[in-house]
């Protein structure tokens, strides 16, 4: 018998107790970065839930991003 990942384990239980279209509503809205709270109301679970699976199912990436003006100064400064 092959192990089941942990992450799958609780994606599976999650969609057993809420469905699968719950779950791609859930992942949609980490990705659309809504708040916990507002996760926690639609799906009638606590707030610290919501943070459990986000951390479950995926990973928040942040990353700087340049003002386009600066870039353009970059862009055509010479090296």
């Amino acid at each position: 018998m092959v192990p089941v990942h942990p992450r799958e384990r609780v994606a599976r239980n999650f969609i057993k107790r809420y469905g699968m279209t719950r779950f791609r509503e859930m992942i949609a809205a980490f990705g659309e970065n809504r708040s916990g709270q507002q996760i926690a109301q639609t799906l009638g679970v606590s707030r610290e839930r919501v943070r459990q699976w986000k951390n479950t199912f995926g990973e928040t990436i942040t990353f700087y991003r340049l003002y386009p003006e600066a870039q353009t100064l970059l862009d055509g400064a010479p090296e």
